[in-house]
């Protein structure tokens, strides 16, 4: 199983915590997005996971904060 879906099995208040801490947030993001990438498909996923290590990770992790809230997944895995 991959570290996507565990962190989308994931209660919602425990997503929102981990995406709401700043620095675990970027970790969180990178993780997830290795993760998603790894096993994922299409060239999406690499240049999301591109967006996620460079500084815009942390403008991500906060877009998939709300993404979290409202559809209960990060955007584009």
């Amino acid at each position: 199983m991959s570290i996507n879906k565990s962190f989308q099995k994931l209660p919602r208040l425990i997503q929102i915590i981990l995406l709401l801490i700043p620095g675990v947030n970027w970790v969180t993001e990178i993780v997830v997005r290795v993760s998603a990438a790894l096993h994922g498909k299409g060239l999406a996923q690499v240049v999301v996971l591109i967006f996620a290590i460079l500084p815009t990770g942390i403008l991500l992790g906060w877009i998939d904060l709300f993404s979290c809230l409202l559809q209960k997944k990060l955007i584009l895995t």
